[in-house]
């Protein structure tokens, strides 16, 4: 498997394509603005080359707001899709999503399904799952910035985009990583939430509001940003899912992520990044003697912690010590069935 990337931060995709030729699939990340005029070039430039695109920031060793990336990929057998009606009937094209993983004939060690979304993730990624699981096919992707997806030149609201891609010269493994660990033993059960605006009424029967505010000893001015310190964990088995904190409503609290009544939750606090980056770097170049290609999905909210302190710079340099490395910034991640927040997905290829 070969992988190249280009990008423009100008938004003129054919700078972005300079250097990108016999692609066996495509993945384009552009900007609101730009977005429909971008999916209509591609298509006549790339007309029978599986593609799927959405918005955010693209990244290789440098990011910039605005413009837009490709990522072109070679040595792999690819097929494209849509799941539909995100917000009402998300399982309607599982049909279709089991006929496109037919197609590349693959297995849980050579293949991963990527994957953009305008919304309504949490739903989506659960129907995929039902097919998905059963074949053991790893899935990374992320939020679209605007509510619009495209897959093989054709745009789409209210739904999810995917690629299935085969790396036919190795193994592909996708990995999570989570700067955040429970702040301590403490856990809140969540009442009167109001699923439509991933709304929490209640934390162990007091207002959510209040609850947050006093536990962490700060004021109410301060909640919407503490997120990026000490967001809410959701527990799950033995892992911990990470729930943004959006703005405070009323006496409650309005997240990122779908929180349910009787939803066990903990207070996190963020970790030093520099070392737990570091970390995964290294489980992957221990995994993968060789890489071919790095496809990441990081949370706009990670964005704005490594500006705060500098880092985004560095960050991006040493992901490009595994190998060929891009991606983008996104609404929300994914890995697997899981809806995450704050955090960073990523598919590595051998």
């Amino acid at each position: 498997m070969k992988e190249v990337y280009g990008k423009s931060d100008s938004g003129n995709l054919k700078e972005a394509l300079k250097g990108i030729s016999g692609a066996d699939a495509l993945i384009m990340i552009s900007n609101g603005k730009q977005f429909k005029a971008h999916v209509r070039e591609l298509k006549e430039l790339y007309p029978d080359t599986p593609s799927i695109a959405g918005t955010g920031h693209f990244y290789g060793k440098t990011v910039k707001e605005g413009g837009v990336g490709i990522i072109a990929l070679s040595g792999v057998v690819a097929s494209a899709g849509v799941m539909r009606y995100a917000s009402t009937m998300p399982i309607h094209d599982v049909a279709d999503l089991r006929k496109n993983l037919s197609r590349v004939s693959g297995n849980n060690g050579n293949t991963v399904c990527i994957d953009i979304c305008t919304g309504n993730d949490a739903c989506v990624l659960t129907s995929m799952a039902s097919v998905l699981g059963k074949s053991g096919i790893s899935l990374v992707g992320g939020t679209s910035m605007d509510p619009s997806v495209a897959v093989n030149g054709e745009i789409y609201s209210d739904a999810a985009v995917y690629l299935f891609l085969k790396n036919k010269s190795g193994k592909v493994r996708v990995y999570k990583e989570n700067l955040y660990r429970p702040l301590d033993d403490t856990r809140f059960i969540a009442s009167k939430t109001d699923r439509s605006r991933y709304y929490i009424g209640e934390l162990n029967g007091r207002p959510a509001k209040d609850v947050y505010k006093e536990y962490l000893n700060i004021s109410e001015s301060d909640i919407e940003t503490q997120t990026f310190q000490n967001p809410f964990g959701k527990i799950t088995g033995q892992d911990i899912c990470i729930i943004s904190l959006k703005e405070v409503s009323g006496s409650g609290l309005c997240c990122y992520r779908q929180v349910n009544d009787s939803d066990v939750l903990t207070l996190l606090d963020m970790q030093d990044f520099r070392e737990i980056t570091g970390e995964t770097i290294s489980a992957i170049k221990s995994d993968f003697p060789k890489v071919s290609g790095v496809i990441s999905i990081n949370c706009v909210f990670r964005y704005i912690v490594f500006n705060n302190h500098h880092y985004m710079d560095d960050y991006l340099s040493a992901m490009s010590t595994i190998g060929p490395s891009c991606g983008f910034f996104a609404n929300g991640e994914h890995f697997n069935g899981q809806f995450i927040n704050q955090s960073m997905s990523c598919a590595v290829f051998e």
